[in-house]
């Protein structure tokens, strides 16, 4: 089996304003389970970054440790990349963007790595409001260590050992708007439609901006009695509106309007409930977005779509008043202020 992707591309295929084709975005050959959510909401990286054109090179994308943390790997190729500690990457993230703050920042996490060990770093890179974009592949259990519940996984769901979960699920969408983001999202891995423009969004968005993808998982997560299976969530999504932006199994996809729920059937025959509200819900208020969110997380019911955006937000660049110009091309006499002045921050620490 070869494991390299064709470089052979048909002469026609479309190019974005930079004169590039999709190939230029994409990356090495997927390993993840055939049918994986994951590869699709790569697939949903790809074409967002091909269609606003941004420069490979402009985009660092930042990961921590589990299924969705090897996904970097399968998209932006010829981008930065580094692969972190579990749970750390958005220090990782920090670092990086307080050295140079031109590049767009994109960090891929899971539920375990998110909502587990790396809980406190997520919490602090809301509450700082760094300028990146945090995609969590969301799919309520640990896939790399055969499928046990994770933090996400909803209160009596079981998965694919059987054991109902004991404890009450976190919703990160909900605590990103409590915590101060100001801008939070969810969508569902087999919606492109909806997807795309939401990440395409949160790439030009000032400040912390989270999407949340329900990713259900083929192997491990993806039985009837799972809250986090395609069939459960098609069949409870409710979604917060039409969204556009200007600036071995096969995937499940899906399509379906705004104000309507759509159920999908996930490869074991279970059913995900998805709905897409197209009214109620104001994206710009705090109070109107938790409101909503708890309204429909009462019904069992997994809202998608734009629910939070701050169009006001200063990201931490702007808080901290910090240099225009990444680190590397300070000289030294940009970088070192001089005995005088050196003598009199040192005196105001005495």
């Amino acid at each position: 089996m070869s494991y390299q992707i064709p470089e052979f591309r048909h002469p026609d295929l479309p190019v974005n304003e930079l004169g590039l084709t999709k190939a230029a975005y994409e990356g090495s050959l997927s390993t993840l389970c055939a049918g994986c959510g994951h590869d699709s909401i790569s697939g949903a990286v790809i074409m967002a970054c091909h269609e606003l054109s941004i420069p490979p090179h402009k985009i660092a994308k930042l990961s921590g440790i589990g299924c969705s943390s090897k996904s970097p790997a399968y998209f932006l190729g010829k981008s930065h990349g580094f692969n972190s500690v579990h749970g750390r990457m958005p220090s990782v993230a920090t670092g990086a963007a307080m050295a140079n703050r031109d590049l767009l920042y994109l960090g891929v996490s899971g539920d375990g790595d998110t909502a587990s060990i790396g809980m406190g770093q997520f919490t602090h890179v809301i509450r700082r409001n760094l300028n990146m974009v945090y995609i969590v592949m969301n799919n309520g259990c640990y896939g790399l260590t055969k499928g046990q519940d994770s933090a996400t996984a909803d209160f009596g769901s079981a998965s694919k050992k059987g054991d109902p979960n004991q404890f009450a699920a976190i919703d990160l969408a909900a605590l990103s708007l409590q915590l101060g983001a100001t801008f939070v999202a969810r969508s569902f891995s087999g919606d492109k439609d909806q997807l795309v423009p939401l990440i395409k969004a949160a790439m030009t968005h000032r400040g912390f901006a989270l999407i949340d993808v329900i990713s259900p998982c083929v192997t491990f997560n993806n039985n009837q009695e799972s809250t986090k299976s395609y069939e459960f969530v098609r069949e409870h999504v409710e979604a917060t509106g039409t969204i556009d932006f200007v600036p071995m199994k096969e995937e499940i996809k899906t399509k379906y309007a705004a104000g309507s729920t759509h159920e999908v059937t996930m490869h074991d025959g279970s059913v995900l409930r998805l709905h897409k509200m197209a009214k109620y819900l104001d994206p710009f208020s705090r109070t109107s977005a938790m409101r909503v969110l708890d309204e429909h997380r009462t019904k069992g019911d997994i809202l998608t779509g734009l629910i939070y955006m701050n169009r006001n937000s200063q990201e931490l660049h702007e808080v901290m008043q910090t240099s225009s110009r990444p680190l590397n091309e300070l000289a030294e006499e940009d970088l070192c202020p001089g005995n005088r002045l050196l003598k009199n921050i040192n005196a105001a620490l005495r």
